[in-house]
């Protein structure tokens, strides 16, 4: 029996699902994470055989000690994973010290998780970057924001969504960021990019081939979504643009990306620019795990299937033989605590009970880039779709 250690298997919530596949294909599963046992779900519960509840998921020591003793009782730890940004590292380190060979070791780290590590796998792919300049004083900052041009976008070269990303307009806001950053933080600057943000989103097997593939589309910017308060927009496409296929295959080959699920982002330039030409595809960032949220919940929807069991198989026999069925557009709409919109949440949601598929308060650490209340609904063509936004973010 193969051993599956599942780092914070309680956050998202939705993540119970991977548990219960993977130990209806005969894993033993063993959970590791923070939160009381009586809080955790029935639904977790179901799909885990044992869990050891540290004080904190930050005190590597404690997590070290959570192996050991997973390791003592059980024996040999085939597969950890937490399919999560924020433990991505945390993962690396563990596996690397207990020759977990079945992921990403501590070595990887800088072309995974660093954003101008990034770049030179991009470019062995033969996809274009930004411009980048690694942040250090006024001067050598504008000596790039010369050969590129205001605006310039900075963020954490190491970061998790679009937390603390600024877009500056000029001198004045450069020195302010500069005086008021993180010094303990490194941030990359970066040109800006004229885009929408188009996803490549694919479960890949053993050997670098994949097994599912899905996208998402989102039209506003994560950035302003996050730093202005706004409502929350994205949407799984009813069929993968054929374009960003082929980018995303190639980065998973140059990455050398194997046994894992992915969410590879993608500018897909909205006019002409440096970069290329308007509907050109262009690098983003590498993210080494599933989209964030109820995203894989949303690729159910939109290809009639269920990732969660395609990602469980290809943990435990390295293919999937599960269905997909007709294909949709599944709309995401996050709106805002105290927007005076048109329609009430009671009333948006009756409106269009019947391609509803989920509604409920988004958790706190997530409403940042997701809004407070969440709406998924299903469309089987994109005017439709494009009516339910409407509807959803009108104020008046």
């Amino acid at each position: 029996m193969q051993n599956f250690i599942f780092i914070s298997p309680n956050f998202p919530t939705n993540y119970w699902r991977f548990c219960r596949e993977l130990k209806l294909n005969g894993l033993r599963v063993l959970g590791i994470g923070d939160q009381p046992y009586e809080q955790l779900s029935p639904d977790l519960w179901g799909g885990l055989d044992e869990y050891y509840k540290v004080g904190s998921l930050e005190n590597y020591d404690e997590v070290y000690r959570a192996v050991a003793f997973f390791i003592h009782r059980y024996g040999r730890i085939d597969w950890l994973e937490s399919n999560n940004e924020y433990w991505l590292e945390r993962d690396a380190m563990l596996r690397t010290d207990f020759h977990i060979t079945s992921g990403w070791q501590v070595d990887d780290l800088a072309r995974i998780k660093y954003k101008s590590g990034m770049k030179e796998y991009y470019q062995r792919a033969g996809i274009r970057t930004a411009r980048y300049h690694i942040v250090d004083d006024f001067d050598s900052c504008m000596r790039f924001i010369r050969e590129v041009g205001f605006p310039v976008i900075v963020k954490p070269d190491n970061g998790v969504g679009a937390s603390h990303t600024y877009k500056l307009d000029d001198e004045n806001e450069l020195g302010q960021f500069l005086a008021e950053r993180d010094p303990g933080v490194r941030f990359i600057m970066e040109e800006f990019i004229t885009a929408e943000v188009n996803s490549y989103d694919a479960i890949i097997d053993s050997q670098g081939n994949p097994i599912f593939e899905t996208g998402n589309v989102t039209p506003m910017s994560i950035m302003d979504i996050v730093n202005n308060s706004d409502n929350s927009l994205y949407y799984i496409v009813k069929d993968l643009a054929e374009d960003v296929r082929d980018a995303g295959r190639r980065t998973v080959k140059s990455f050398g990306v194997k046994s894992r699920f992915v969410h590879f982002e993608f500018f897909r330039l909205t006019c002409d620019q440096y970069m290329g030409k308007k509907g050109d595809v262009v690098a983003l960032e590498v993210n080494m795990r599933p989209c964030g949220g109820f995203s894989p919940d949303m690729m159910n929807f939109a290809n009639s299937t269920d990732v969660y069991k395609i990602w469980a198989d290809m943990i435990a026999f390295d293919h999937s033989t599960k269905p997909q069925g007709e294909h949709f557009f599944c709309a995401f709409a996050g709106r805002r605590d105290g927007k005076p919109f048109q329609l009430s949440n009671e009333e948006l949601a009756a409106k269009y009970a019947a391609q509803m598929r989920m509604q409920e308060r988004i958790p706190d650490a997530l409403s940042g880039a997701m809004g407070n209340q969440m709406y998924v609904a299903a469309f089987p063509t994109e005017e439709e779709m494009n009516a339910f936004y409407a509807d959803a973010v009108r104020e008046g």
